[in-house]
Formats: C-alpha cells, structure tokens, sequence
C-alpha cells in the first residue's frame, strides 16, 4: 500500500508564494518520477511540473521560471515552490507519484488527494 500525503496549499494574492510538499510512504522499492498537476473548475488535469529520478525537470510553459519542483530521495517527499503567484494558477494542485512497490514488478501510477491553492487578485 502506497499513499501520498500532500501539504501547503490555500489562499494567497497575486505576486505571492506558497509551497507545496507531497510525502510518500508504504511499501515503496523504487520511485521513478514525481510531479504536480492542477485542475481548475472547468478544465481538464494538466501537468505542472514533474522530476524524474536522475533529477531531470519538466514545467508547463506557463509556469517556467516562476515554479521550481524538488525532491528529497531520503524523505520520498517531493516539493513545488511557486512564486509570483497568478490568479491563474489557483486550481487544486494533485501529486502524483509513478512507483514500483516491493513484490511488484511493474511501476504504478498513485496520486495525492489534492489540495487547493487560490490566488486572488
């Protein structure tokens, strides 16, 4: 059993920043890559952010140079530091981790509850 616990969304203003962290825990043998995603009303899943496990970084061209994911392999946590916040970056934020588990010979995709994260202008 795999489950990934988020933290650090909610309300901030336009310019602002927050930090989003996603913990992963269970019967974890490897972690391939983690990422972020966000939903906004309306609008379909679309991927923030994402490090695989060479330290390889993706961003959605909408976030570049103002999002930076990390990750810490000794913690299984992964990070997403945004700055000069948008009011079209309020949406919930999804983590979402691709994992082989002990026993299991094949990487699973898990995903975190969401959180919300709302930037006001």
């Amino acid at each position: 059993q795999v489950q990934l616990v988020e933290s650090g969304g909610g309300w901030v203003q336009a310019g602002g920043s927050l930090r989003l962290s996603c913990a992963a825990s269970g019967s974890i043998f490897s972690i391939n890559a983690m990422g972020w995603y966000r939903q906004a009303p309306g609008k379909q899943r679309e991927l923030v952010a994402a490090i695989i496990s060479g330290g390889r970084t993706n961003y959605a061209d909408s976030v570049k140079g103002r999002f930076t994911i990390s990750r810490d392999n000794a913690k299984n946590t992964v990070y997403l530091q945004m700055n000069s916040l948008k009011p079209e970056d309020t949406a919930v934020y999804y983590c979402n981790a691709h994992i082989t588990g002990w026993g299991f010979p094949e990487a699973h995709d898990y995903w975190g509850q969401g959180t919300q994260v709302t930037v006001s202008s």
